[in-house]
């Protein structure tokens, strides 16, 4: 059964199997016959019990036949059925990683285009802040690049991250934006899938603020009790931007929660007129897959 059944059955050569299972039926019937007639019915004989059946070809010979051949059947199928059950969700599960990969991979240019473009004007200006603009930058490549790698990173370290990238952006804008950031709770020892709350900032730096021509603002609100996460980050905006049609930030958020947080959060998106909002919930994991945070290492010691 278990050369017939890989090899012919299920491979759809179901003529084959029916011809060796019928040979492998009639030289089970002649076994039985012979088995019983030349061994078994002797030995009851030498042994005096009593209702000795002497006929071979009784019918609860060939159900003892068909039952042993039926159940060894089904056990060589359940297996063969876990096992591609197994090698399904395997495969499911490398599907899920490789579309998370390259939904965080989709993040990275984004941010990078516009954190580059930051430094680009400010360089050409000569400004004495871009050798600090790019130790920052420097920081975030060094968090995408090995602090990302886990499924998991320190929730202090993520909003510490959105904090460079508000800083970096208000270098650029001045005194022309109104910034409120606030962060409460414990932070600390916390959680959270990489680069998760950023798409929001920068959707609200790119398609908000920047398209403003009246002095824009931006508010960021971050509570943590427990392992609930709440962060309600709202930004002015022109009448005429549409935030549920924006490229593929939101959704790629969105996407990645689905994936990552499953029952475990909330996200709401609000677009008025005049302003848009932007509110989630996270359970936080209990998992602790993270690295060591080489973002605050100094870079010489990262490149060695």
């Amino acid at each position: 059964m278990y050369w017939v059944i890989p090899k012919y059955l299920l491979k759809g050569k179901y003529v084959q199997f029916a011809v060796i299972i019928i040979i492998w039926f009639i030289g089970g019937w002649f076994f039985n016959y012979f088995f019983r007639a030349y061994v078994s019915i002797p030995v009851q004989v030498a042994l005096h019990i009593n209702d000795i059946v002497m006929d071979p070809w009784q019918p609860g010979s060939f159900l003892l036949l068909t039952t042993a051949a039926g159940t060894t059947c089904l056990i060589v199928l359940f297996k063969y059925w876990f096992k591609k059950q197994q090698e399904w969700l395997q495969a499911e599960k490398e599907k899920v990683s490789a579309e998370l990969q390259l939904l965080r991979a989709q993040v990275h240019p984004h941010f990078l285009f516009n954190t580059l473009n930051n430094i680009y004007s400010f360089s050409l200006d000569g400004s004495s802040k871009t050798p600090g603009l790019i130790l920052k930058l420097s920081s975030l490549l060094s968090y995408m690049l090995y602090d990302c790698k886990a499924e998991e990173v320190l929730l202090e370290n993520e909003i510490n991250i959105m904090k460079n990238y508000i800083d970096l952006e208000k270098e650029r804008y001045g005194n022309k934006i109104d910034i409120s950031w606030g962060v409460n709770g414990e932070i600390h020892d916390k959680y959270i899938s990489p680069l998760l709350l950023l798409p929001f900032i920068e959707n609200a730096f790119k398609h908000g603020t920047s398209e403003q021509l009246e002095k824009p603002w931006l508010s960021v609100d971050i509570s943590v009790q427990q392992d609930n996460l709440k962060c309600k980050i709202a930004n002015s905006k022109n009448a005429m931007v549409n935030f549920n049609k924006l490229g593929i930030g939101i959704e790629n958020v969105k996407k990645r929660l689905a994936f990552l947080y499953p029952g475990k959060h909330e996200l709401k998106l609000n677009d008025a007129e005049e302003f848009f909002v932007v509110s989630l919930w996270i359970q936080l994991k209990v998992n602790r897959t993270v690295i060591p945070n080489l973002s605050k290492m100094p870079l010489q010691q990262i490149q060695n």
